[in-house]
């Protein structure tokens, strides 16, 4: 029910690690503005495109990967319980995904808040970037195409 303890977080400090780090205030220093708007339109379609190509390419070879697994996993679960390998108490299988149903509620109602300003942050970070955003989103589609 409630969340471990044992939990620790180590808590990073930007504005001490900004001083410390001279590189780091000059790329993402207060007048420092969003790199990819120093390049040209197409620059920033092709570098747009180019991450989306690669990230629905590893997306459609990670997804096959899992689906496979998932799914051959799944048979022979299946080939063992006909063979009588193995048994499965289906009423505690219920009661179980009962209860993780409820937990998982519970700890949704909790991050509403916290996914609609990640949704707003998106939405906001597509809209300053809308070049590169459109170029990554055709790569995206061409990477699961191929």
């Amino acid at each position: 029910e409630h969340e471990s303890d044992d939990d620790s977080y180590e808590v990073l400090d930007l504005t001490e690690y900004a001083r410390r780090h001279h590189w780091w205030n000059r790329l993402f220093g207060r007048n420092s503005g969003p790199i990819v708007e120093k390049y040209s339109v197409a620059t920033q379609i092709v570098m747009g495109g180019v991450t989306g190509w690669c990230a629905g390419f590893l997306f459609q070879k990670v997804g096959k990967l899992a689906a496979t697994a998932v799914g051959g996993g799944f048979l022979l679960l299946q080939i063992a319980s006909h063979s009588g390998y193995v048994q499965i108490d289906w009423k505690r299988v219920e009661k179980d995904v009962n209860k993780a149903k409820k937990q998982l509620k519970k700890r949704a109602n909790k991050a509403a808040p916290e996914i609609n300003t990640l949704i707003e942050e998106s939405t906001e970070f597509i809209k300053q970037n809308i070049v590169v955003s459109s170029g990554f989103v055709g790569g995206f589609l061409l990477g699961l195409a191929s």
